[in-house]
């Protein structure tokens, strides 16, 4: 079962996502805020890792941007799930080396497929 951390300062939608995670078939380890997320990746190595943006303290950006310098992550997928869905965010995001960026608020299926396309669960269909 693959694992993924989900990075959320608002515990309704860390919990929320936790649960569209869990149905989806992924395991969910949790964290509040960046601090806890390293915490986590001390003794966990997840096979993907969501943040959100707008945190208190180290942001999703800054803490995507550490992610990719620790050698236990830099090479793990990052989603930034985020309510800033404009161009300038998304860069940013990108920019700090997220494999990609989805806007909230985030459809149960969508999110999924994401996850999925991500971890190389699903087969790539061409039309």
């Amino acid at each position: 079962m693959k694992r993924i951390l989900v990075v959320d300062d608002e515990i309704g939608a860390l919990t929320l996502i936790g649960i569209m995670l869990e149905r989806g078939g992924f395991e969910v380890l949790k964290a509040k805020d960046a601090e806890q997320a390293l915490v986590v990746l001390d003794h966990d190595t997840p096979d993907l890792i969501i943040l959100d943006v707008m945190m208190p303290g180290m942001d999703g950006i800054e803490l995507c941007r550490v992610l990719r310098q620790r050698p236990d992550t830099a090479q793990t997928p990052i989603l930034i799930l985020s309510a800033r869905g404009d161009a300038k965010s998304v860069m940013s995001g990108m920019d700090a080396g997220a494999s990609d960026y989805l806007p909230k608020p985030i459809l149960h299926h969508d999110l999924v497929a994401k996850v999925r396309r991500m971890l190389d669960l699903d087969p790539v269909t061409e039309d």
